[in-house]
C-alpha cells in the first residue's frame, strides 16, 4: 500500500478553503482512478499551540505504479493543478508505504 499524504498549512480564509475542498476539490479527487480510500480530516492540537496544519488528506493506491499512473492520469493532473487554486497557505504532499 501507498499512501499520499498532503498536509495543507492555514489558509488566509480558513471558511472559503473549506467550502472550495468540499465543493469543488474532493470531486476532482474522487475521480482519480485507482484510488483505494480517499479520506481528509482537520487537524487539533493537545495543547494550547495552534496546530501545525489545516487540514491532511491521504489518498491510498495499492502500489508506487498505481499511484504514479493515476497523478498521471487527466483526473490526477487536474486534481494537482487545482491545489493552488484554494491552498493559500501553502501545502506538503509526500509518499509513505508499507
Amino acid at each position: 500500500m501507498h499512501i499520499l499524504t498532503v498536509l495543507y498549512h492555514h489558509p488566509d480564509d480558513p471558511a472559503a478553503f473549506d467550502a472550495y475542498y468540499r465543493e469543488t476539490h474532493v470531486p476532482l479527487a474522487d475521480a482519480i482512478p485507482g484510488v483505494r480510500s480517499f479520506t481528509y480530516r482537520h487537524t487539533a492540537s493537545l495543547d494550547e499551540n495552534p496546530p501545525p496544519y489545516h487540514l491532511v488528506a491521504e489518498l491510498a493506491f495499492d502500489s508506487l505504479d498505481d499511484l504514479q499512473s493515476a497523478l498521471g492520469s487527466e483526473a490526477g493532473q487536474s486534481a494537482a493543478g487545482d491545489v493552488a487554486n484554494f491552498a493559500t497557505g501553502g501545502v506538503t504532499m509526500f509518499v509513505a508505504h508499507d
